[in-house]
């Protein structure tokens, strides 16, 4: 998401590095292309017009016609709107997830149907789960065929009560299902009421009905990133009527414009409170203007990138592979276990992109194909523990049958064993520090 975006942004800025001087044209200019980048990737007229009014205003009176770097006080100024644009920062009061006086604390999440909002539910229950709180699924949803069995099935995997009374009154599930979580202790409630348009006048009365009769601390509107500038108008709709708390964005790692993220805080001034970025249950994270600013200016995201390796990999872990990468005791299968627990973070691609520089090295469509990932782990695992342990011993003869057994060229096993050996003499040299978590050398899949 984002890159075309960042692309045209990125060309821009490059344009505006070369000159010594910008004046009040130049800037004018600028801003006019940044306009049309920002339409192009489905930003709301509205947003648009006064993202770049508030850059222009900040750039004229900020020393830029006069400055001797104009760009990157350009690139600044259009970063700092870029966070004001997508909301308040995660760790603040208004973006953080609200909970009521006294339990249970009810969170519900209305949207379009196909929003996602029965995976989303899961999702956020598992993340409470995570921070000690126990919540009710309720099943609310009783148009969809099969929502019910969804929110049971991800009931089972995340070790959550799922509240359900079949196709019945969707106000009085609501209300009972409120009651239970109350009877069994439980502290959060989260309703999966039924996907509507916001211009439905029966089901969105029926949404009113639902507020009225559980008062839920937090509305959350469940909005999908693919929807583009449609989806500002959703969020409008939902606003106006029960003037929802705050917003989970599902699939932000798709390959959408992006143009929702960048328009619906400024069209409810609910904020983005969480984002979907993948399947799993556990990809949600809370949402992050600054860090995702970063990413579409091209300047990398670290912190994100660090967040995701601690969630796979200790400090314990790390500082073993130091050692064994100081040592030269680094083998094939902690290459192996390596490669399983970068998998687990997302695609190779994104990882990459997320260090500051390589977001602009990196060709556009830059991924290692699932299919070479799979090839290396084949060639890993037709090799005997000892071959493992040191490649040093593998002969023709051995190349040739671990070749046969993963379904691949002897080419290939000497490629990787050639490429294992270089990285483990270049990792030992460099010396690299445990805090940085796994190290995958990239060497390996040219």
């Amino acid at each position: 998401m984002f890159e075309t975006l960042s692309d045209r942004l990125g060309a821009i800025f490059s344009r505006l590095s070369g000159r010594g001087r910008l004046s009040e044209g130049d800037v004018n200019e600028v801003m006019r292309e940044v306009r049309i980048a920002l339409l192009e990737a489905d930003v709301s007229l509205a947003a648009a017009k006064a993202f770049v009014n508030r850059v222009k205003e900040r750039a004229v009176g900020a020393d830029v016609l006069s400055s001797l770097s104009p760009a990157q006080t350009i690139v600044k100024i259009v970063h700092a709107e870029l966070i004001e644009l997508l909301g308040p920062p995660a760790d603040s009061p208004e973006a953080r997830l609200h909970f009521s006086d006294s339990s249970p604390s009810v969170i519900m999440l209305v949207g379009l149907q196909g929003s996602g909002k029965t995976t989303q539910a899961g999702k956020l229950a598992l993340r409470l789960k995570e921070q000690g709180r126990r919540s009710l699924l309720v099943a609310a949803d009783v148009y969809r065929p099969a929502a019910i069995d969804q929110l049971q099935t991800i009931g089972k995997q995340i070790d959550m009560p799922v509240y359900e009374k079949g196709a019945s009154d969707p106000v009085g599930i609501a209300r009972d299902g409120v009651a239970e979580a109350r009877r069994l202790g439980l502290s959060t409630v989260i309703l999966d009421t039924a996907g509507r348009l916001q211009i439905d006048e029966n089901l969105m009365d029926e949404l009113t009905r639902i507020k009225d009769a559980v008062k839920p601390a937090e509305i959350l509107l469940v909005a999908d990133a693919m929807t583009g500038q449609e989806a500002t108008n959703v969020a409008k709709g939902f606003h106006d009527r029960l003037h929802i708390t705050g917003v989970i964005l599902t699939k932000l790692d798709g390959d959408a414009r992006g143009g929702a993220a960048l328009s619906i805080y400024s069209v409810t001034g609910a904020p983005i409170k969480f984002a979907g970025v993948g399947e799993k249950l556990s990809a949600l994270e809370p949402f992050y203007p600054d860090r995702l600013a970063s990413r579409i200016l091209g300047m990398g995201d670290v912190l994100t990138l660090i967040e995701r390796t601690q969630s796979v990999y200790s400090e314990e872990q790390a500082k073993a592979i130091e050692q064994k990468f100081l040592k030269q005791q680094f083998t094939l299968d902690d290459f192996l276990d390596q490669m399983r627990q970068i998998r687990r973070m997302g695609s190779m691609g994104e990882i990459l992109k997320m260090i500051p520089g390589l977001s602009r090295a990196l060709p556009k469509d830059f991924e290692i194909p699932e299919r070479d990932l799979k090839k290396i782990e084949a060639i890993i695992c037709s090799m005997t523990s000892r071959e493992r342990r040191d490649p040093a011993v593998l002969n023709g003869s051995r190349r040739k049958r671990i070749a046969a057994g993963s379904g691949t060229q002897v080419a290939d096993v000497n490629r990787l064993v050639k490429r294992f050996e270089e990285s483990r003499k270049m990792m030992k040299h460099m010396g690299l520090g445990s805090k940085r978590g796994p190290r995958l050398p990239m060497g390996m899949f040219k």
